[in-house]
Formats: structure tokens, sequence, C-alpha cells
């Protein structure tokens, strides 16, 4: 039978005024990815973004990101190989405290924003992110772009991996993301959505010029600061449910 997770970016706020839609998003997410600090998030609220995945069961995953948060961890910086490195493993050890401290277990690790494509394509600093989790926990999961230099460079070094994909994202022909700054980056039509979202459990996505190409499917974001996140992220999941398709988080 056919399965997936449904992963989200959570803990994106600040101080007292942690994101307002994390909690009911956790409804219908199998695996969150916390914001560790540098491009959003803070000690308030990564404590408080793990308690609630805890409470709902929720699979916890660290979400490193380049230290800029006036970008929100999108805007490309210049870094060498070690500097990743050292920021993915700054990250994780910080949010692994906080679920520790509350008796849960941390599950997997997610690069944010621009890391994430950064390192897609770069393969040193694809290997220099695997390196850090691996060094850390070598059991955790790497959640990456499908076909990307990450699931490439957790092969080699025996980390499990999750092939991730984007419902509400476009592609480009060779697999990638189209970049936000094209005005064809995000699908805004949620019809087209629940279709990309069916074809890519079927390992399959339409590219940008109509060119059908084969992707690995196994955990799919969920953006959670779209205009209605919750009402979107309800959507998927029911429409899953009704096609017969598990929603359940990677396991090792």
């Amino acid at each position: 039978m056919q399965s997936i997770d449904l992963n989200c970016d959570m803990g994106e706020a600040f101080g007292n005024y942690p994101m307002p839609n994390d909690d009911m998003l956790m409804d219908y997410i199998t695996s969150a990815n916390i914001a560790c600090g540098y491009h959003a998030g803070d000690p308030e609220v990564m404590q408080h973004t793990v308690a609630i995945a805890i409470k709902k069961g929720v699979a916890i995953g660290a979400h490193p990101g380049l230290p800029d948060l006036q970008g929100f961890g999108r805007r490309d910086m210049k870094i060498t190989a070690n500097e990743a490195y050292q920021i993915t493993l700054y990250q994780i050890g910080a949010l692994y405290g906080f679920v520790k401290a509350a008796g849960g277990k941390l599950h997997h690790v997610k690069a944010h924003g621009a890391l994430y494509n950064m390192a897609a394509k770069d393969a040193a600093l694809a290997k220099a992110i695997v390196q850090a989790v691996h060094d850390f926990d070598s059991s955790l999961i790497l959640y990456a772009l499908a076909g990307s230099e990450m699931i490439e460079a957790a092969k080699k070094s025996g980390i499990v991996t999750a092939s991730e994909v984007f419902a509400d994202r476009t592609y480009q022909d060779d697999g990638s993301l189209t970049p936000r700054s094209q005005n064809n980056a995000l699908i805004t039509n949620e019809q087209q959505t629940i279709e990309q979202v069916l074809l890519m459990v079927q390992q399959q996505v339409i590219s940008v010029n109509r060119k059908k190409i084969h992707l690995k499917a196994e955990t799919l974001c969920l953006h959670g600061d779209g205009s209605h996140p919750v009402e979107f992220a309800k959507m998927i999941s029911q429409k899953l449910k009704s096609e017969g398709i598990i929603i359940k988080a990677p396991v090792v």
C-alpha cells in the first residue's frame, strides 16, 4: 500500500509570538521541521514547538538554516564547506537540547531555504551537511530534495534519507525547484496542487515545460506560511486518505 510523510516547517517565529497556525497544523502532518534560531526561531519558540509536537505524536526534526534573520535564510551566502558543517552541527545541538529535556526523540534533519537549495547542487556543501548529521547521530534521517547532491552524499555516508517533494512549488526539467525569484515558482491553484500531489505519490511530476519527470517522493512538504495553511494541510491530508494512501513519518 502506498504511503507518504507530510512535513511542515515550524517554529519560525520569535519570543511570546509563536506561529499561530503551528499547533493546528500538527493535527494534519506527521513530521515537523523546527527552526533552530539562525533563520528564525528562538529558545522560547523551540521549547513550545517541541512540546506540541510531542503531545500530538509528530516526528521532530531540526531545521538548520543560514545565519540570516533579516533574509529569513532565503538569501544565498558564500560559505565554506566547513562553515556549513559548523552551522548545521550547532543548530542540531540547539534543538536537541529541548527535545531531550522534554523527553522526546530527535527524528530527522532538514536544511532550510538557501542552505537547502545551495546544498542540493553543491556537492561539497552537501557532503558537509551530511557529515554534521552523521557526526551528531548517524541514526537521524536526512530530509532532502529528491535527486539532489544531499541525497547522493547521504547514501555514501550510510545516512537514511527521505526524498522530499513540494506540494506548492513548480519544477524545472532537471527535477530542481523553480527559484522563488521567478513568478511561476509557486502553485496557488488548489486543484493544480492536488493533481501534482497525487502524481507525486506515483513518483512523477510535470515540469514547467510540461515534461513528465521521475522523482522519488517519500516526504511531502506543506508550507505553514501560506494564506490558508491549516485548511490547505487538511485538504491534502483528507485527499490522500480518500485515495487509500497512508500518511506516516519515515522510519529507519
